[in-house]
């Protein structure tokens, strides 16, 4: 008997778009459950067109974005006009018959069209109905718009990133948006097991991006709510971790941790620095905290002397944590990431085979299969409207030719 995927038998009706809440979705379907996509009869989710660079078809044309491609595999997309009368029932009737409901609408849109929670919760109690938005669904901030920066920005994660001189930056991907709808996964996964254990019954979860990029805050944040000092941007070192970060070799960067005692004394020996250990400016961590900068620059001029590749070595065969500060081209050449097929080969229609970036969950009983690539703009519309309502082909017209679909 063929084992089901974790999330078999799970439908989840994914009303949203842009990063967050797809990459919810997303995540979802990779482990088993059954997605679909609604969007906008016509333009589809606005990632379908967030380029350039896009996806080449055969014929040189351009295709799926990176970010459509990047949030939605395993999903089937319908189209349906929330706005019409006869497609907000549609909406409605998935729903009655969903398990979970994912939105990112502003706060308060879906009410407009009979589809928010309290309508759905109407027609299914035991939908999990989650609402994926910027600022939560109450306080003053619950009608704004945003996107990742602003998260980033208010939360203080900005302040904390970049250089101790310089200004601040925001990281290099829209963390918020995966922090957010990771959060968002692991809800979902609890409000569905609270259905199991306690007889049933769902619930409304209320997702907010600012708070989930605070909420992985982590350390900095308790540092600063236990000592009251504002924690400052440290480059690529660890506070409390020195010596850590970024140190230039004579042809190149990489990263260096060594800030555990033990870490230390490895590396003070392969350095032949053994005078280190002793030395009351860095002979614990405490210290080795202070007097950073000493010791920074007492290491900096050490390994200026080497090339990155033979300091690597060096460091590896020692036990001192280190990485090479890999540009993504170098990161898919590592043999680590090769050997754990971080990247998967799926079949686009119109492209031939496309690169695809894994799931990394392993799960032994489990595994998550081969995804199957993003869908077109409502390619599921028909099959779905068939198999999961009972539409007929006249039925399934005629809301086509009212607009609904």
């Amino acid at each position: 008997m063929k084992t089901q995927q974790a999330l078999s038998g799970i439908r989840v009706l994914d009303l949203s778009r842009m990063i967050a809440a797809p990459w919810c979705t997303q995540l979802l379907g990779d482990l088993g459950a059954e997605v679909i996509k609604v969007e906008r009869p016509g333009s589809g989710d606005d990632m379908r067109g967030y380029g350039p660079p896009y996806l080449k078809a055969r014929d040189g044309s351009d295709d799926d974005s990176p970010y459509h491609l990047s949030v939605n595999r395993n999903k089937r997309s319908i189209t349906v006009d929330l706005a019409t009368p006869e497609g907000a029932a549609l909406i409605l009737d998935l729903a009655r018959i969903s398990d979970v409901l994912i939105e990112n609408y502003k706060v308060g849109d879906l009410k407009r069209y009979g589809l928010d929670y309290a309508s759905v919760k109407a027609v299914n109690p035991d939908i999990v109905y989650c609402s994926v938005t910027g600022f939560g669904q109450t306080g003053p901030d619950a009608q704004r718009p945003g996107l990742d920066t602003l998260f980033q920005a208010t939360s203080g994660l900005m302040s904390m990133t970049g250089e101790a001189d310089g200004a601040p930056q925001k990281v290099g991907i829209p963390v918020s948006d995966f922090i957010g709808g990771m959060y968002a996964a692991v809800a979902v996964q609890a409000a569905l097991r609270h259905r199991e254990v306690n007889g049933g019954g769902g619930q409304h979860i209320d997702i907010s991006l600012l708070e989930c990029t605070m909420a992985a805050l982590g350390a900095r944040a308790q540092s600063y709510l236990l000592s009251g000092k504002v924690p400052q941007r440290r480059g690529s070192s660890t506070p409390a971790n020195e010596p850590a970060g970024l140190y230039a070799c004579a042809d190149g960067d990489l990263v260096l941790s060594a800030g555990s005692d033990a870490q230390f004394t490895r590396l003070a020996k392969l350095l032949g620095r053994e005078d280190w250990l002793t030395d009351p400016r860095y002979h614990t961590r405490s210290v080795r905290n202070v007097n950073r900068l000493a010791l920074n620059e007492e290491l900096l001029a050490i390994l200026a002397t080497g090339t990155r590749a033979q300091w690597l070595q060096r460091f590896t065969q020692a036990n001192v944590m280190c990485a090479p500060i890999n540009n993504l081209a170098e990161a898919y050449q590592e043999p680590q990431i090769q050997a754990r097929k971080v990247l998967v080969e799926v079949e686009h229609p119109r492209a031939g085979p496309i690169p695809l970036i894994a799931n990394p969950i392993r799960l032994s009983g489990t595994p998550i299969p081969v995804p199957t690539v993003p869908p077109d703009l409502g390619q599921h519309t028909e099959q779905v409207l068939t198999s999961v309502l009972g539409k007929s082909a006249q039925e399934i017209e005629t809301l086509r030719a009212r607009g609904a679909i």
